[in-house]
């Protein structure tokens, strides 16, 4: 479900969201598993996977 305004967040916490969720992308485009790259990036492997 999307909540309106970012559900909740301010804009700097959007954007620090939005930049790990490229981080984990380019880490398992780049071939990483979504565990390795939940591990790196310090985020919950469901997190990465989405």
């Amino acid at each position: 479900m999307r909540y309106p305004g970012g559900g909740g967040l301010t804009a700097e916490e959007r954007v620090r969201r939005e930049q790990v969720r490229l981080a984990a992308a380019d880490l398992i485009e780049a071939g990483a598993s979504d565990g390795e790259a939940a591990r790196r990036i310090r985020v919950a492997q469901m997190s990465a996977n989405r």
